[in-house]
C-alpha cells in the first residue's frame, strides 16, 4: 500500500495577524505549489531525507545559503515532531494503533521563508498520511490544533491557527477565533466559503534570500497580553476588517474589498517594524495598480489584480526586485 497525500500553501486574504490574538481572518489555499508526503509499509520505521536535509554542498557560500533558507535542521524535524505528536494524540484519546511500520518521505516546492505556510503544509500532509495508514478519524478543528501543536509544543515555533485551519479545510475559509469560543471548546468558528466569490488575485513572493519572512521586534505578544490599548485596538480593527471583507465578498463588491486589503496592511505598517524590502514590495505593487498586503508574515504579498494589463505591469516592476508574480489557482 502506497499512500500519497498533499497540502497546499495558504494566503491570508484579510485579518492577519489577528488570528493569534482572538481575532478573525479569511484565508485561502492554492495549488500552484504543494507539499507532498509518500508513505508505504516497511519492516522498520524510516524517515527519508529530501533536498532541504542534504549535508553535501558545492561551497561554503552554498552551505550558508542553505542554512538561511532551511535552517540548521531541515524538514525531517517537522516529520519527526508530527509523528510524535500524532502518537501522543492517539494515546491520550485511547486510540489503538496497529504495529506495522512504514517508510515516509516528503517533498515540497512551496517557496520557503516568504509567509506561505510551507512548514505547516509539510506537517499537514504528514498527518493526512498517518490518518490514512492507521485508519484514524480526527475532526477538522482538532486536526488543525494538532498540527499547530507540532510547531508550538514540540519545536517551540510560535504559530497561530490560521494556516493550519486553512490547510485542513482547504479552499476559502472564514475564521473567527473569539476568545470565548477558544476558551470554551479549544477552537474557533470556521466557515468554508465559496471560492468562486474571489475576484482575480495575484500573489508575489521574493526569490532572493535577502528578505525572508518578516522578523518583528515589537514584542506584540507581550504588549497584547499586557493590554496595551494600541495593540488591542489593532487586533479588534483587523477582526472588523475581516467581517467587512466577508460581506463585500458575498456582495462581490471588489473595489471595496481592495480598499479593505490595503487598510489591513496600512494598519500593520503602523504597528510593526517592517523591513524596507517588504515596504518597497507593497509600494511597487500598488504603483502598478493593484492592491497589496502581506499574505502571511512578510516576503510575499497578495492583492486584487483585475486585468491582464495590470498583471503585466506587476510582473515587469516586481521581476526587477527578484520577485515572482503568479495567479493563484485556489483549491476549491
Amino acid at each position: 500500500m502506497i499512500i500519497r497525500t498533499q497540502a497546499y500553501p495558504r494566503a491570508a486574504l484579510i485579518g492577519n495577524p489577528s488570528d493569534g490574538y482572538f481575532g478573525k481572518t479569511i484565508a485561502f489555499t492554492f495549488n500552484n505549489f504543494r507539499a507532498e508526503v509518500l508513505l508505504y509499509e516497511s519492516p522498520e520505521l524510516e524517515i527519508q531525507s529530501c533536498r532541504r536535509d542534504e549535508s553535501v554542498f558545492g561551497s561554503l557560500d552554498a552551505l550558508a545559503d542553505d542554512v538561511r533558507l532551511f535552517g540548521y535542521y531541515g524538514g525531517i524535524r517537522l516529520i519527526k515532531a508530527a509523528l510524535k505528536t500524532f502518537h501522543g494524540y492517539c494515546r491520550a484519546h485511547g486510540i489503538q494503533l496497529h504495529g506495522r511500520n512504514f517508510t515516509i518521505r516528503y517533498h515540497s516546492d512551496i517557496p520557503n521563508l516568504v509567509g506561505l505556510a510551507g512548514s505547516s503544509a509539510i506537517i499537514t500532509a504528514c498527518m493526512r498520511a498517518l490518518i490514512s495508514f492507521y485508519g484514524v478519524q480526527i475532526p477538522p478543528p482538532q486536526l488543525a490544533n494538532l498540527i499547530r501543536a507540532v510547531e508550538n509544543r514540540e519545536l517551540g515555533i510560535s504559530a497561530g491557527l490560521q494556516d493550519r485551519v486553512a490547510q485542513v479545510y482547504q479552499g476559502l475559509v472564514y475564521m473567527d477565533f473569539d476568545r470565548g469560543l477558544m476558551e470554551k471548546q479549544g477552537f474557533g468558528r470556521y466557515e468554508p466559503l465559496d471560492a468562486s466569490l474571489l475576484p482575480p488575485l495575484y500573489i508575489a513572493y521574493r526569490t532572493d534570500l535577502s528578505e525572508g519572512s518578516e522578523i518583528f521586534h515589537n514584542n506584540i505578544r507581550d504588549r497584547f497580553n499586557a493590554g496595551e490599548p494600541e495593540v488591542v485596538a489593532a487586533m479588534q480593527a483587523w477582526a472588523r476588517l475581516t467581517d467587512q471583507a466577508r460581506e463585500t465578498l458575498l456582495a462581490r463588491d471588489y473595489a471595496q474589498l481592495s480598499r479593505l486589503m490595503n487598510a489591513n496592511f496600512d494598519l500593520r505598517a503602523k504597528l510593526y517594524n517592517l523591513s524596507e524590502g517588504n515596504l518597497r514590495l507593497v509600494q511597487a505593487a500598488r504603483e502598478a495598480g493593484a492592491s497589496a498586503k502581506f499574505s502571511g508574515s512578510g516576503g510575499a504579498i497578495v492583492g486584487l489584480c483585475p486585468d491582464e494589463a495590470t498583471f503585466a505591469r506587476l510582473q515587469e516592476r516586481l521581476s526587477a526586485m527578484q520577485v515572482n508574480v503568479i495567479r493563484p489557482q485556489v483549491v476549491g
